[in-house]
């Protein structure tokens, strides 16, 4: 490509400080050091966790930033000493990495990388503690090391996931965070046996996605909890069966679960990040041979508290992170299993609007309308 080695003069979505709409600027974006990857985004789309750290409320907060994580693009350059992409790959970036070196990337048990695990404090690259954005020579931070609001951003090679050059990147997009952690927390962590019962905590994408991942793994019942009576309609159409909002009964959603399910649901998936959701989703599940699988993130000074018998009796509780995929290794599957039309996307994505009308995306976030929005940075 005839940018590789130089600075690239591009528009970036810069979070100039906590809570305050996105300003669409000009930004530099210097060519990738050894082991990164300069990736032209074509479509991102905005998850809970950007609105949560542009929020910036409960965490130290990092400003001028560049958020967003959830994306699709083509790899423009590469640094120094990258073999596994080239220009012109296809690629998810991914909030969480793999270095295929680690103890946790050979491990075929983990995907919780030592080099490239999220990091959402550190604003800068790994390899020399630097920024690759700036305007007017000022640094510009990064977002767990992927950045994607801008139309060129620099990631470390681990955090790239290669992909089927078929796979429409306006889609396949929101593949790279969300969706693949709660269909990756039903289909390798909960692992529901075929005609089973599955109770899903929380209804936002993470949790459709968790209940897609029940219905493709075959379960009979799948059972959507929520405060919010709106969302039942939506997820009937991602398998849910039943409904219960716990506003609704006067007794613990468990007993309820129970009583609906003579005992309890053989598997649960928790994705709400409420600590009394996580407890009510591992009360839920059958003694015997009941798991309960844990996907949402709790406050800070949370605790989890149960009595020991309802382990002694046999319940299974399990946490996941991003579905217990490996970036690099499994995102390319689970592309394919949409190329195979086994999983469904389009479902997911309910707004789309251009680059230039980003914050759009965060008032639909922000009065919980729709799942997905895509931003397109091509108008």
């Amino acid at each position: 490509m005839a940018t590789a080695g130089k600075v690239i003069k591009c528009k970036a979505a810069v979070a100039w400080e906590a809570g305050k709409p996105l300003s669409i600027e000009e930004v530099e974006v210097a060519p990738p050091q050894a082991m990164e990857v300069r990736v032209k985004i074509l479509f991102t789309s905005l998850c809970h966790t950007d609105v949560y750290f542009w929020e910036a409320k409960g965490q130290t907060p990092v400003f001028p930033r560049i958020f967003g994580h959830e994306a699709g693009g083509i790899v423009e350059s590469v640094g120094e000493g990258v073999t596994d992409v080239a220009p012109g790959d296809h690629v998810l970036p991914v909030f969480t990495g793999e270095c295929k070196e680690c103890a946790h990337c050979k491990s075929a048990e983990s995907n919780m990388c030592d080099l490239l695990r999220i990091n959402t404090d550190r604003g800068v690259m790994i390899g020399d503690g630097k920024s690759r954005f700036s305007i007017n020579g000022k640094p510009i931070y990064h977002f767990t090391g992927t950045s994607t609001f801008s139309e060129y951003t620099v990631m470390h090679v681990g955090s790239v996931a290669k992909i089927n050059p078929e796979a429409p990147l306006d889609k396949v997009c929101v593949l790279s965070c969300g969706i693949s952690t709660g269909l990756g927390a039903s289909i390798n962590v909960a692992k529901p046996p075929k005609g089973s019962t599955v109770a899903i905590f929380g209804l936002g994408a993470v949790g459709l996605a968790a209940a897609e991942g029940a219905r493709i793994a075959g379960a009979s019942r799948i059972i959507g909890v929520d405060l919010n009576a709106n969302r039942f309609e939506e997820a009937k159409k991602f398998g849910c069966t039943e409904f219960v909002n716990p506003k609704d009964h006067n007794k613990p959603v468990q007993e309820v679960l129970a009583e609906m399910t003579n005992g309890g649901v053989d598997r649960s998936v928790e994705c709400t990040g409420n600590i009394n959701a996580m407890i009510q989703a591992f009360e839920c599940v059958h003694d015997g041979w009941g798991v309960a699988v844990l996907v949402g993130v709790p406050h800070k000074d949370a605790e989890f508290k149960t009595h020991p018998m309802n382990f002694l009796n046999e319940r299974t509780l399990k946490g996941t992170f991003f579905g217990n995929y490996k970036p690099r290794t499994d995102l390319p599957n689970v592309v394919e299993l949409y190329m195979k039309k086994e999983l469904e996307v389009e479902k997911f994505i309910t707004h789309s609007v251009p680059f230039s009308e980003i914050n759009k995306a965060f008032d639909l976030m922000a009065k919980g309308e729709g799942i997905r929005c895509i931003i397109r940075m091509e108008n």
